[in-house]
């Protein structure tokens, strides 16, 4: 994976919510997405806007979250909101492995890294690319992904990604920054409605770590 080396030069970043949009206002038909989630409350906001457009199906494949414990207490509450919440189009999910072994040996190296860095990169590549090649095998028109909902979450980096990660595969990625038009802010209030458990740290022991430190 290739990611753009930070300078101190500026970037011109791009809008990937207008990309989005102009995704949306394109289509003539309901496709279908594999929409990888990393829990329920930014599920929550992301599955909202999407559904009227999309049929959506939720893929849970978060190996980095831990304990093991955490990370079956997300996907039960993902699995909770799913059924709970009324969409117009076809809402599923998709269950996986946990793999939290290949997500160490991912990171193995990187455990000093501060959150943000490189490690984080890898852990959104990892989940994503397991996304579009399942996307690529089952016939899915676009892959995507809830990350961008978090505003600690690096919306350029991530859909950097996806671009790389759908020329690979050949299957369409759906650009997003899902934070726009209040995404994040909408996310807290689809939390308190269905009354979702919001974890207090991203998911990898580092991430608690830095919880601790601070």
């Amino acid at each position: 994976m290739k990611i753009q080396k930070t300078t101190n030069q500026p970037v011109n970043k791009i809008n990937y919510d207008i990309k989005l949009d102009e995704i949306i206002n394109s289509l003539d038909y309901v496709p279908k997405v594999l929409l990888h989630s990393c829990c329920a409350p930014c599920s929550s906001a992301v599955i909202e806007r999407l559904n009227k457009y999309f049929d959506i199906t939720i893929l849970y494949y978060n190996p980095n979250i831990e304990p093991y414990e955490e990370y079956l207490k997300r996907k039960e509450e993902e699995i909770r909101f799913i059924k709970e919440f009324k969409t117009i189009n076809k809402l599923d999910i998709i269950d996986c492995d946990y793999d939290n072994d290949k997500y160490h040996d991912l990171v193995k190296g990187l455990e000093d890294i501060l959150e943000g860095g490189i490690r984080c990169h890898k852990c959104y590549n990892l989940r994503l690319e397991y996304t579009a090649k399942l996307a690529k095998e089952l016939g899915y028109d676009y892959f995507a992904t809830t990350l961008t909902v978090s505003p600690y979450k690096n919306s350029q980096v991530l859909n950097e990604i996806g671009k790389i990660l759908e020329d690979k595969y050949n299957i369409k990625y759906l650009y997003s920054d899902f934070k726009k038009k209040n995404g994040y802010k909408r996310s807290i209030e689809l939390s308190k409605e269905y009354n979702l458990y919001r974890q207090d740290y991203c998911g990898c022991i580092y991430s608690i770590r830095k919880n601790i430190e601070d």
